[in-house]
């Protein structure tokens, strides 16, 4: 059985935004009933939690809304149910990777995490939940190296950022869209990141369909295992890659996509890893297409690891 954890509370009301609130409810939604799926409800991440990745002022903007640069710089507007929305998906997170320790795979149907630096938010990512998280168990004595495999469209920045001060963190980043400075590049043939000790990345030139995704995951995956064998796998899912996305520069449909995350499944499973994943990105006008890309992760991981 696959845990996912999903709570009403993760859609902060921020009113009409290229982000699409509603689509954690409609995968919810679209797992009911699913055999070898169970859908849990997470509690809030404590605030102690996130201070051991984020400034005690970013943490107080987020709260407070003060200073209202400093608590939009995600690009959300702000309001107090901010607050109470983002502890729930951050909770998510951690209750995910606790459950993957614990029975090899889980999700969390919440997203927003990989662009989130120790003292601001960017591109839609408030807390860096997937640190948090892996801080979290550290400092509970259940792990002690986690690595992110992150298969958003865009590189994931912030997680990359925050391991400068972590060598027990690995992030792989494969994208088809750079992101520096709250901006996101389409063309990674002129504007790509550099890699570090602990963070690397491949990026996937424009028009890239199948077969160049499936051979920068194993590149990825190969990585990850020269840098060393992680106690938890964290799978940044990514919606964007999609070839309807708006930001989107690749060729690849929601089989495409199904068939990335069956291979990254089969691989955590034949090395042991436990893998505990999240959402990410998404922005197509049909919000079903999205969903549709989310729930085929699910199929996957049915798939591998059975009902």
């Amino acid at each position: 059985m696959i845990t996912a954890y999903h709570h009403a509370g993760f859609a902060a009301p921020i009113g009409e935004h290229v982000m699409p609130m509603r689509k954690f409810q409609l995968i919810a939604d679209g797992l009911a009933g699913w055999p070898g799926v169970s859908v849990e409800a997470p509690a809030a991440i404590e605030i102690a939690a996130l201070r051991r990745v984020h400034t005690d002022a970013y943490i107080e903007a987020v709260r407070t809304g003060a200073p209202r640069e400093l608590a939009e710089s995600q690009k959300f507007p702000w309001s107090p149910a901010l607050w109470p929305s983002v502890l729930l998906t951050n909770g998510g997170a951690l209750a995910a990777a606790q459950r993957a320790l614990d029975e090899g795979v889980a999700a969390a149907l919440a997203s927003g995490f990989h662009h989130s630096h120790a003292d601001h938010g960017e591109g839609f990512c408030t807390f860096n939940g997937l640190v948090v998280a892996a801080e979290e168990l550290r400092a509970a004595g259940r792990l002690k190296t986690v690595a992110v495999l992150d298969l958003d469209l865009h590189y994931g920045n912030g997680t990359a950022s925050l391991c400068h001060a972590r060598p027990w963190l690995f992030n792989c980043s494969i994208y088809g869209n750079d992101y520096w400075h709250n901006k996101a590049y389409k063309d990674v043939e002129h504007r790509r990141h550099s890699d570090g000790p602990n963070h690397v990345s491949f990026a996937l030139a424009n028009g890239s369909g199948r077969a160049e995704m499936l051979d920068a995951l194993e590149r990825g995956m190969q990585a990850l295992l020269a840098w060393g064998r992680p106690d938890l796998l964290i799978y940044q899912a990514g919606a964007d890659p999609f070839r309807e996305d708006p930001y989107s520069p690749l060729n690849l449909d929601h089989v495409d996509l199904r068939e990335r995350d069956r291979a990254l499944f089969a691989w955590a499973k034949r090395e042991r890893l436990p893998v505990a994943w999240v959402l990410a990105g998404g922005y197509t006008q049909d919000v079903k297409k999205i969903v549709d890309v989310h729930l085929g992760t699910f199929e996957a991981a049915v798939g591998v690891y059975g009902a």
